[in-house]
């Protein structure tokens, strides 16, 4: 079946902030409830150059995710037809399971970013409003599974790299163009949409 996956070009992306506003548009989401956010960090090389990148984030829709274990409701579940995360807020009963998870469990993404791509567009046949409106072209979004996606070439041809794969969460958002000592607590704590602050990824 299915397996719906994105990776991110950190190359490509500009800081913009297009994905986060064109995502709250298209679920009509204030600012306290962002679904996918941007942050930057400060790359140091071994020879003491520096640059700085922009750093997307949201919902890894893992494919063992640790938010579906412990949802008392089940209002966080992960589609069969094709491995999304989502959340039925009728069924939610905002008990903070997945705050607390976060918080708690090293490996659990922080719960700010853990939010949904926007199923309705999907269904009808068209991609993610955050890879649309992409200026960078920094976003690639498809089926993990079908060696004809765009994504499955990408990922087969590149080094790519997924945030806390040692837990096992087995996430499917990737990363392109991060160096070899990232240091994932730094990008998860990564809080800041408006540039004023850098983090020290390496």
């Amino acid at each position: 079946g299915k397996r719906y996956g994105m990776v991110f070009d950190v190359r490509r992306c500009t800081g913009c902030l297009s994905c986060t506003v064109n995502c709250s548009m298209e679920n009509r989401i204030g600012d306290a409830r962002r679904r996918t956010t941007v942050g930057q960090v400060e790359l140091r090389g071994p020879t003491g150059g520096e640059a700085v990148i922009s750093m997307p984030r949201q919902c890894n829709h893992c494919s063992n995710p640790p938010c579906v274990q412990v949802c008392p409701t089940k209002a966080t579940y992960k589609r069969s037809e094709d491995g999304l995360v989502v959340i039925d807020y009728d069924r939610c009963i905002h008990c903070m399971n997945l705050f607390l998870r976060a918080l708690m469990e090293p490996g659990s993404p922080t719960a700010r970013t853990r939010l949904l791509l926007e199923v309705q567009l999907l269904q009808a046949g068209l991609l993610p409003a955050c890879v649309e409106s992409c200026i960078g072209h920094a976003r690639i979004f498809g089926d993990l599974n079908d060696p004809t996606s765009e994504i499955y070439k990408v990922i087969s041809s590149s080094k790519t790299y997924a945030l806390l794969t040692r837990h096992g969460t087995k996430p499917n958002i990737f990363y392109i163009g991060l160096p070899d000592s990232v240091k994932d607590e730094v990008l998860l704590k990564l809080d800041s949409n408006d540039c004023s602050g850098k983090e020290t990824l390496c």
